[in-house]
Order: structure tokens, then C-alpha cells, then sequence
């Protein structure tokens, strides 16, 4: 089935706030996760699910973002005179790993704002929306499902992952009814951050959407909401209750990996995870894992003194997000 879902968003605006002061010059898409930036990692999906045609949203201070993804043709020469193909490989590889563009948002007015930015490039197609903040693992299928599911049912589609009961309050929460196709549903309602005791399901809202392009008519209307943020959930909602008009919204459950990379212990466990599992570093470092683990059982715990707690940001959710 012929895929008519061309164009890639990657909101990449927000200021990274939890990993200052590491984020203070340089963007928070830059880290590194193992030897490439984290947004390389969403580039990539992208293009391996056939979008090549990718749009970034950035704000000030993210031409890091640009230089990455561009020509540097001094380093080039260099890496040619030392013979260094290998890295000379790897760094013309991300130049040529997409069709880059790239719109500022301007003001900080919330993912739904930053979705909305999109819309003089994307035009009146369907189109899909990866947050830096998820990295999905390449070996693991989702995004050319929810493509497949997409062109099938003519609708909006967002990724879902089953969370523990206690932790549902940390994301969207989806009510859901089954299709008959396993691990596809319709999406009757979204709760954002929902008590325990409230959540319609377990079933959370993580940073993967395939989106019809009617949600620029419904985030053009959407109010401001918490933090006087425009909310791409709140749009979502709306979508879901006219589906004659919308199609609907659909989800499909992801139960590969993912990590959190906007986290610092989340982002730290996605470094060593995807290290471990690298051919060239996993067996050196897996051994090294097991004897660091075996010694950490007979030491004492150590008090280490943190930094200032930082405050809290209003949040949509821990996918729906550009922080």
C-alpha cells in the first residue's frame, strides 16, 4: 500500500531547562547519546520510515541544529588529507540524511503552537510529529505502523504505551476501544494527567503522532490552557469526538523500546542501554556493567549533594512537550 505521508515535524524549540547548566550554549537536541546528538536518532527514524522531507521547529539560540545537519567542508578536508574515511563517512552521512527545513516559533506557546508553525510547509496532507525527547529503537517497529494505520483508516493516529497504574498521572491518558486489529484502537477520549482513580486506561500518549491536516483548523481555534500554552492534546480531544469531520483519532500500542532522553536518569539509562547492545562497545562494556554492579552491592550508599531543585515547568505531559 503506497504511503502518502511525505513530510516529518521535529518540535525543537523548548530551552532544556532540566539539563542545565549543560544546556546553557548548546541545544538540548545536541547531547549526545552514545557518539551521535539525540536528534540524529529522530532524523533517522523518519527517513527509515520514507519521510525524507523533515521539518524542524527551533527557537533561538538552536543554529547547533543547522551546523549539525549541514555541510563543513574544513572538517571534510581534513578527515580526506588524514585518510580517515570511517569518520569522514559518518559525518557526511548526516548531511545527506534528509531534505532539512527549518521555521522559529517565536514565542513559547506550547507544542499545539509549535505543531501550528507547520503549517505553510505541510499544506493540506497528512503528516508526522516526532519529539526529540523519544527515541525509539531502531529494531522495534511503530512509526511505519502508524503509517500503514494511517493510510488504511484516513485518520489521525498517535503512538501508545502501556505504563504502570501508578504512573499514568505523568502522562496523557487515552480511553480506548478495540478494533479487532491487535494493538490498533480508537481513541474516544484523552484525560491529561489524570489521578490514578480517574484514568479512562493505563494506556499513555508518547511522542509519535501521524496527524490529518484538519488539526491546524482545530489549534487554530484551540484556547491557551495550562501555562497559557496552546495544547496539542486539547486539539486531539476535539478530533476525537468529530470524527465525521476529522476522522477520528486512532492509536497503535508500541511495546518495543524507548527511551526518555528528556529525563537525566532516564537520559543516562539510554546511553548505557543502547552502548551495551553496540557491537563495537557492548562487549567491553557489558563485563565492565556486571563487575560496577557487583560493587555497588558492597558499598555503602553516599549521600551526594544535588543542585538546587529546579522548578516546575508546566508540563502537557511528559511526551507532549517541546521543554
Amino acid at each position: 500500500m503506497v504511503n502518502h505521508v511525505t513530510k516529518a515535524v521535529i518540535p525543537a524549540a523548548g530551552l532544556g531547562t532540566r539539563f542545565l547548566p549543560a544546556t546553557k550554549a548548546m541545544p538540548k537536541e545536541m547531547l549526545p547519546v552514545v557518539d551521535k546528538p539525540a536528534i540524529q536518532y529522530v532524523v533517522e527514524e523518519a527517513v527509515d520510515a520514507g519521510l525524507h522531507d523533515v521539518l524542524m521547529v527551533t527557537g533561538r539560540n538552536k543554529n547547533a541544529l543547522e551546523n549539525h545537519f549541514d555541510r563543513n567542508a574544513e572538517l571534510e578536508e581534513t578527515l580526506i588529507k588524514k585518510g580517515d574515511t570511517d569518520r569522514l563517512e559518518k559525518v557526511n552521512y548526516s548531511t545527506a540524511l534528509a531534505d532539512l527545513h527549518y521555521v522559529r516559533q517565536g514565542d513559547p506557546k506550547g507544542l499545539g503552537h509549535a505543531v501550528l508553525r507547520a503549517k505553510m510547509h505541510v499544506g493540506r496532507e497528512p503528516f508526522a510529529v516526532l519529539l526529540g525527547d523519544d527515541i525509539i529503537d531502531a529494531r522495534d517497529e511503530l512509526l511505519s505502523k502508524m503509517l500503514d494505520v494511517q493510510n488504511r483508516y484516513n485518520t489521525t493516529v498517535v503512538a501508545l504505551m502501556e505504563v504502570p497504574p501508578e504512573s499514568i498521572h505523568l502522562y496523557g491518558a487515552a480511553a480506548v476501544e478495540e478494533t479487532g486489529e491487535e494493538d490498533v484502537v480508537r481513541i474516544t477520549g484523552l484525560v491529561e494527567k489524570p489521578k490514578r482513580e480517574d484514568a479512562p486506561s493505563n494506556y499513555a500518549i508518547i511522542g509519535r503522532y501521524i496527524l490529518r491536516p484538519e488539526v491546524f483548523d482545530v489549534l487554530e481555534r484551540t484556547e491557551p490552557g495550562r501555562g497559557g500554552e496552546i495544547q496539542l492534546t486539547d486539539a486531539l480531544e476535539s478530533m476525537a469526538q468529530a470524527p465525521d469531520w476529522t476522522g477520528g483519532v486512532y492509536g497503535v500500542v508500541f511495546r518495543g523500546r524507548r527511551y526518555d532522553t528528556g529525563d537525566r536518569l532516564d537520559y543516562i539509562k539510554a546511553i548505557v542501554q543502547l552502548a551495551a547492545d553496540r557491537e563495537d562497545l557492548g562487549p567491553e562494556l557489558r563485563p565492565w556493567l556486571r563487575e560496577f554492579a557487583d560493587g555497588l552491592a558492597d558499598e555503602p550508599e553516599e549521600i551526594v549533594e544535588e543542585m538546587p531543585a529546579e522548578p516546575a515547568e508546566p508540563l502537557e505531559s511528559v511526551a507532549d512537550t517541546t521543554r
